[in-house]
């Protein structure tokens, strides 16, 4: 279907072509000043200069060409020359019809889908979720359900930190407390137990106390060096417990990523990308891209135009380790055999940007990725507290998320209590709903590269630009509907006249903008806008349902006209919260 503002260029284009005008002139946008108008083109101003007349000489031309179309029920010129546009309200009335009879409200998928692999999460097996990991797992949940909405394949992959010293360091304190497991028998050689040695209680606390310890300890630290050196060679026992690690902490990272209403396609970790780094670092050496530079091997990525310094990508430490870098690239090399996507999104913290931007280069440069294979990266910024820090514990440490969701969950519990009477049972499951809706709308309504308060009594407000009012309104439609067909009637096949207020058009010009709205979303990468577009919405419907006697209307047809624009309503504000990853209740 057709983007409305396609429709009215077209006919502005076809305005100024027969105005004796080039087309590139025709340009629309949105008015910036809707007291005015709904849609604006400024293309007279800049077409003065090549035709050598005054700007409104040429906006009054193209008005003349244009009025008549079916789709305005206004065009005028204004000085200096401006031509603003208002629609038709019958124009408007079919084309949110012709939206209501598509499953897709529209939208049409794209012509061409691409396999697009995001990397976001990036949890380490045996420690427990911060808030650190928080915006990486909404900002990327979000951007993937975009993406698969407009058509493209989107395969989200978790990517767990489950490589390195962390791993020696906790089979050597587990080795310290419990060295007659079978794990450190070298002359065992049965089937391990299936059952881990650990719970994830255990093994949240082993890691933690054997790093702190390893820092005092240097003999504690090149043993459990010498664990990692064993692990990552093969053995036997410490590759069992590894399993045993992974199947733990995957376990509780994916109860709690539920909880966030967050999944992944894949739990890949840094351990699946190890087997490809022998022979990529071979090929890199083969073809000349890599060179000994004081004892390391790198690879250049400098380039002639670069204002800044870009240091080389280091593949192999001088004692031949590998580094984040190294995983990162066979983590490349894997997803190009495995999926060969047409992109890789990376969602992390953008002080990782000179990181990413070596990686990148060196994939290209190495040409361990297409050509045409666009390498991403979506930095996000830092979630602070009130005080404009970081966000902390009151004690001064970082939060478990869990505890973080915990204190929201209850926050909105306290405020459907006070405000309803409602059953103890209903009230915790639309208190963890709405709880969910203002932790990921507070993170998703701002660009995701920039900082932002994490603001928990503004975030759980039912007033202003939050998730909670976005429910709400969606429950008062809800509401609505449901006191309608206790009514006895029907609307199914009734028809969406054109408004009869100006609040009721104001709502229906939102409305028809969805199909634009998701698609210049996914293009920029920027959830955000989604935010900003329901928000628009939910004003303008609350605007119109102050303003209109819905239930009490005794002309039944209008009445049922009404309701056929509430439901599309609801489509729309539910299709694209669905988008940002949470949902609505029934009732609130």
């Amino acid at each position: 279907m057709r983007k409305i503002l396609d429709f009215i260029t077209n006919e502005v284009v076809a305005a100024f072509r027969a105005s004796g005008y080039d087309e590139k002139y025709a340009k629309v946008t949105l008015s910036n000043r809707p007291d005015l108008c709904e849609y604006q083109c400024n293309g007279a101003l800049s077409a003065a200069k090549e035709y050598k007349k005054a700007p409104i000489i040429i906006a009054n031309e193209v008005a003349e060409n244009i009025n008549g179309s079916m789709i305005f029920s206004e065009v005028s010129a204004v000085q200096p020359g401006f031509l603003n546009m208002k629609l038709d309200t019958k124009f408007l009335s079919h084309y949110l019809e012709k939206m209501q009879m598509d499953e897709r409200l529209g939208c049409e998928k794209v012509e061409n889908p691409k396999t697009i692999i995001i990397d976001y999460g990036g949890p380490n097996v045996a420690k427990p979720l911060h808030v650190g990991h928080l915006r990486s797992a909404i900002i990327g949940e979000s951007v993937k359900r975009i993406g698969k909405f407009v058509g493209h394949n989107m395969i989200g992959d978790v990517h767990l930190g489950d490589w390195g010293l962390q791993m020696g360091l906790i089979i050597t304190e587990l080795k310290k407390r419990k060295p007659d497991l079978v794990y450190f028998q070298d002359e065992f050689d049965g089937d391990y137990p299936k059952e881990a040695p650990f719970t994830i209680a255990e093994l949240e606390e082993i890691y933690p106390t054997a790093s702190a310890y390893s820092k005092e300890h240097p003999e504690y630290k090149a043993e459990a060096m010498d664990a990692t050196f064993q692990l990552q060679n093969g053995k036997r026992g410490y590759q069992a417990l590894l399993q045993h690690i992974l199947t733990v902490s995957v376990n509780d990272l994916k109860k709690n990523y539920e909880n966030l209403n967050v999944s992944f396609e894949l739990w890949k970790g840094e351990s699946d990308a190890q087997p490809y780094i022998p022979d990529m670092v071979k090929y890199m050496k083969e073809n000349g891209y890599a060179h000994i530079s004081d004892g390391a091997l790198v690879v250049d990525v400098k380039e002639e135009t670069d204002t800044k310094e870009i240091p080389p990508c280091m593949i192999l430490k001088s004692d031949g380790a590998s580094l984040y870098n190294t995983t990162d690239l066979a983590t490349i090399v894997e997803r190009m055999k495995l999926f060969n996507p047409d992109e890789i999104i990376y969602v992390v913290d953008k002080r990782q940007e000179l990181y990413f931007e070596q990686v990148f280069r060196c994939a290209k440069k190495t040409k361990l990725v297409e050509e045409d294979t666009k390498l991403q990266f979506l930095g996000f910024g830092t979630m602070n507290g009130k005080d404009g820090k970081p966000f902390k514990t009151r004690e001064g440490g970082v939060m478990r998320l869990e505890l973080l969701i915990e204190s929201i969950n209850d926050e909105m519990y306290q405020k459907i209590v006070q405000n309803h009477a409602v059953e103890e049972e209903e009230a915790r499951k639309t208190a963890k709903i709405v709880a969910l809706s203002a932790v990921k709308y507070g993170d998703l309504s701002n660009q995701a590269s920039k900082d932002y308060i994490f603001d928990i009594d503004r975030f759980t407000s039912f007033e202003g630009n939050t998730g909670p009012y976005i429910l709400y309104t969606i429950v008062r439609i809800k509401s609505i509907l449901s006191k309608y067909m206790q009514g006895g009637r029907d609307a199914s096949k009734a028809s969406v006249l054109p408004a009869a207020s100006d609040s009721e058009k104001s709502l229906m010009l939102e409305l028809a903008k969805f199909n634009s709205i998701i698609e210049n979303s996914f293009e920029e990468i920027a959830p955000h806008k989604i935010c900003s577009y329901i928000y628009d919405i939910a004003n303008a419907f609350n605007r119109f349902y102050h303003e209109t006697k819905i239930i009490s209307e005794e002309n039944h047809i209008q009445q049922a006209s009404w309701i056929k624009l509430l439901e599309l309503t609801q489509k729309v504000l539910e299709t694209n919260i669905d988008l940002l990853g949470f949902s609505a209740p029934d009732r609130m």
